[in-house]
């Protein structure tokens, strides 16, 4: 992977204020290829989902899910299907109510709202209108949103990132680390120590991480559960869910209705 991307400049980045919305439909397929902000910023899809990439992590966040994104780090945007985006840039004052570095965080209905009445809003903002208001409520809301593990660590040995690309083409791929050691040349027992080396999981904990991710994506893009226990490599429908409800709190079908709401 590619880190040679370049910073970008918005209106959002240069102007006065706190904090700036950003509001953008893309559609499947759009990748933003690997760049950096001066500013940071909480991405948010009102629908779809994005899969986004750092230097640490991949990321896919549907729409119950916003990622904040440092300034100054870099980081890949990909819309699997279509995807509206709302998105907050944050002056660095503003900043400091969210995390050091990049993280999921839930999205309560306020901050819904909050986040699309922000992009509603000129992007230069009136101060004596209702943007100092939002402005405080936001801020408020980050401090107090729980930071959610819902990363899958990004390896970078070489080796790995051979197993780790043909799994994100094909999720549902079962081989076990004997079976890839002809690809990534190397043996069973150094995949596994490398893997908790470079990711802090096993093998297996690593693939069931990005095997829940690629799903949150798929249901996201309004895939039906059954169609995407199969996708990623579930056995049953069953297994499926109740893996989805352990990391995510919701159920497959849970997560379905919330997209169509």
């Amino acid at each position: 992977m590619s880190r040679n991307g370049q910073a970008r400049n918005f209106p959002q980045e240069r102007v006065d204020r706190p904090l700036a919305g950003f509001a953008q439909d893309y559609v499947a397929g759009h990748d933003t290829g690997w760049h950096s902000h001066a500013r940071a910023q909480l991405l948010y899809a009102v629908s779809g989902a994005m899969r986004v990439e750092t230097e640490a992590a991949l990321w896919i966040v549907p729409a119950t899910r916003a990622l904040w994104v440092p300034a100054g780090a870099q980081h890949r945007v990909c819309m699997p299907g279509a995807v509206q985006m709302r998105a907050l840039f944050l002056r660095e004052d503003a900043a400091a109510a969210g995390p050091a570095h990049a993280a999921a965080l839930p999205v309560s209905a306020l901050l819904r709202e909050l986040v699309l009445a922000t992009c509603a809003e000129p992007v230069a903002w009136d101060p004596a209108g209702r943007g100092p208001h939002l402005v405080a409520l936001i801020l408020a809301e980050l401090r107090a949103a729980p930071r959610l593990p819902l990363s899958v660590p990004a390896p970078r040995d070489a080796r790995l990132l051979r197993l780790a690309d043909a799994l994100r083409a094909d999720p549902a791929d079962a081989r076990t680390l004997e079976e890839w050691a002809p690809l990534c040349a190397a043996s069973p027992r150094n995949l596994a120590r490398l893997f908790r080396r470079e990711t802090g999981l096993s093998f297996a904990a690593w693939r069931q991480a990005l095997r829940l991710a690629e799903a949150a994506a798929m249901l996201a893009d309004g895939m039906p559960p059954a169609r995407v226990a199969a996708r990623v490599g579930y056995a049953s429908a069953p297994a499926f869910g109740a893996a989805y409800r352990a990391a995510f709190g919701v159920t497959p079908r849970g997560r379905e209705r919330f997209n169509r709401a």
